[in-house]
């Protein structure tokens, strides 16, 4: 039998649910799997509005985010990697003008800009909907074994830092990859390099980078010759 009150207790409960439901566009619903988002990527960006919208949390901790999904922080972090490498979410710098501080959000405005050109497409075109909705499909088998070897490099990396990479850090190593265009290899042999010198962190791998690339190395070839003339005395 139920306690005096339970149901009236119950009730409000269900009420307070109600005023503190999070507003997601019923576009994001519908055009998700178009856009080559799994049901996971889909629940961390539910998560990141629920924080923005509910509770004033702009930029939650991978701590905080793992907590709500039950998965691991890593796995956080490399589904918010994705997210940012595909121009769905980006991180956004503020300046707090009261207290002089800066700040980081998670801006998902790539997100909607996405989920509008779906709207568009589908309302100028049927035909190029249907064929918009199919490339995903497509394109997945290319896109996973991308995603392999980008996960391959993030653990290398995690087992030299000695802890989970941040998701600024995600971001600068595919920034390496797919803007900057540095071989896999030259990036793996730069870390090595920082490990050897004892200075394992992101900015001293950059210059190192940026040397290579200011001398046209590209290969593992290229950096043992330069090594070589390094040493010689002769750049």
């Amino acid at each position: 039998m139920s306690e005096p009150g339970e149901g009236t207790w119950v009730k409000g409960i269900a009420y307070g649910m109600s005023m503190g439901s999070v507003q997601l566009p019923y576009a994001l619903l519908r055009y998700y799997t178009r856009l080559g988002l799994s049901d996971g990527e889909m629940l961390l960006i539910q998560h990141l509005i629920s924080f923005q919208q509910l509770e004033g949390n702009d930029f939650p901790t991978l701590e905080e985010l793992a907590v709500r999904m039950n998965i691991p922080p890593e796995q956080v972090a490399r589904g918010l990697q994705r997210l940012m490498r595909d121009g769905f979410v980006s991180i956004d710098e503020d300046l707090d003008k009261a207290s002089g501080i800066q700040y980081e959000r998670y801006n998902v405005l790539g997100l909607y800009v996405k989920l509008a050109e779906c709207l568009q497409e589908e309302s100028s075109s049927p035909a190029v909907a249907r064929k918009s909705a199919a490339l995903p499909y497509q394109q997945n088998a290319r896109q996973t074994m991308e995603e392999a070897e980008e996960r391959n490099m993030f653990r290398v990396f995690e087992n030299e830092f000695g802890r989970p990479l941040s998701p600024m850090e995600y971001e600068t190593i595919s920034g390496w990859i797919d803007q900057d265009r540095y071989p896999e290899e030259l990036i793996l042999l730069a870390l090595k390099e920082a490990v050897f010198a004892g200075k394992v962190h992101f900015r001293y791998i950059d210059r190192i980078l940026l040397e290579w690339s200011r001398n046209r190395v590209k290969t593992t070839e290229d950096v043992k010759a330069y090594a070589a003339r390094f040493r010689s005395g002769g750049r």
